[in-house]
């Protein structure tokens, strides 16, 4: 698809939103508000992470009353509106960390490149006797919320890089796998940060990227990560030599995320409605159009992804994640909650341990769309047009995980097959 038709499909999505319903977390509730409030238009979307100057969008206003996001990475966190910018981090991750920190992200960083998991855990050993891991212990709880969560990105990649992204760093039993000391660290960051199965997709790619180029002006977090050419903090392929399979896959999901925007605010436009309302496939055609638009651009990435680089202990890294099923984008799991494909496929059980691996208030979020958006759901057992476009909203996510797996085995090892087209 072209910059144009892609930049035309997102612009045409968001054009006329109707009225929100209220939404509620199971940590508080939330009041709907229009789409159509006075807000700020924001520039088109864009296919991968190239810049587009297409036409504009309007966003939808924050809600009345609506406590503000946390702006400075300290303190208690306020509810979370994905509306505003999905489950991306409210600002920019931090790029460089300073003091002691620094410690740790030059081991994340040789880590990510080692060339098996025996060096990379050579590195945690060699960090342990010189006690690194005690003094950032000591330091963990000193950090802000922010920068507990940067670190928290980069204890991840050494987990994945040595292989144990399947432990529970508190458990007994992992002490006799992983560093003790490394573990001890990890169990506090956990702490700091309230989420214990941070090691995953969200975290690795949601938390490790940076664009290119410092903007111009401050814009919003999803259209920042959509608009910008986006670069890792923290590589999976050495300094001066081309982004691998790995980076561009953590890439493509960040930018995933980002122009799933409009998901999130369809899915709280369809929370509480009825299935009769006149609206409802109205949202449910836009909702469609959302879908095969991410697919799409899934397909841009691909081609550049194929042609990068790869290596055998980057494959085993995929592998890993994916034994804990922990590659699945936040921007999916948002559209099964309103649609239930993951519920009729794969059990309740297992898309909770999909889940597992959010932060809990994107969980609660998760929760709440499950059960406003059943009455919605009810139209997968009637007939009629607004039945047809239910199943049609559907199968175009069924398409665009499909599509996503594809990216992923892409990304895993090499492969001439081509992905499935695109509609």
């Amino acid at each position: 698809m072209t910059t144009t038709m892609m930049t035309t499909a997102m612009a045409t999505v968001m054009t006329t939103a109707g009225t929100t319903r209220a939404t509620a977390g199971e940590g508080g509730a939330a009041a709907g508000a229009t789409a159509e409030e006075a807000a700020p238009p924001i520039p088109a979307t864009a296919p991968a992470h190239r810049v587009s100057d297409g036409p504009a969008h309007r966003v939808p206003a924050p809600r009345r009353g609506a406590e503000p996001a946390l702006s400075d990475g300290s303190g208690a966190p306020a509810p979370h509106d994905p509306r505003a910018h999905g489950f991306l981090p409210e600002r920019p991750p931090v790029r460089a960390m300073i003091g002691t920190w620094t410690r740790l992200d030059a081991m994340a960083r040789a880590a990510a490149v080692a060339p098996d998991r025996a060096a990379a855990v050579a590195l945690v050993e060699r960090a342990r006797r010189a006690e690194e891991l005690a003094a950032l212990r000591q330091r963990v709880s000193r950090l802000s919320l922010r920068n507990a969560e940067a670190a928290a990105m980069r204890i991840a990649v050494i987990a994945v890089s040595c292989g144990w992204c399947g432990l529970d760093p508190q458990a007994p039993a992992a002490r006799e796998v992983a560093d003790e000391a490394f573990l001890e660290l990890w169990a506090a960051i956990a702490h700091r940060i309230d989420h214990d199965q941070f090691v995953a997709l969200p975290t690795l790619a949601l938390h490790n990227w940076a664009p290119e180029r410092k903007p111009r002006r401050h814009i919003p977090i999803d259209q920042l990560a959509r608009t910008e050419a986006l670069v890792p903090i923290v590589r999976w392929a050495p300094e001066g030599q081309p982004l691998s399979r790995l980076d561009r896959l953590m890439l493509a999901a960040t930018r995933l995320e980002a122009h799933g925007i409009w998901l999130f605010r369809l899915a709280d436009t369809l929370a509480g409605r009825s299935p009769d309302d006149s609206s409802t496939p109205t949202a449910l055609r836009r909702l469609v159009r959302v879908q095969h638009a991410l697919r799409a651009q899934l397909h841009a990435e691909a081609a550049e992804l194929a042609a990068a680089p790869a290596t055998l202990q980057q494959g085993a890294v995929l592998g890993a994640l994916a034994e804990q099923g922990a590659l699945e984008p936040p921007v999916l799991q948002a559209a099964d909650a309103v649609l239930g494909i993951g519920g009729r496929r794969m059990g309740e059980g297992r898309r909770q341990l999909l889940r597992r691996h959010l932060p809990a208030q994107h969980r609660a979020w998760l929760s709440a769309m499950d059960r406003h958006c059943a009455p919605v759901r009810t139209l997968a057992h009637r007939g009629g047009p607004d039945a047809a476009v239910y199943r049609e909203a559907q199968e175009s996510l069924i398409a665009l995980r499909r599509t996503y797996t594809a990216l992923v085995q892409t990304a895993a090892r090499p492969t001439t097959a081509p992905l499935p087209a695109a509609a």
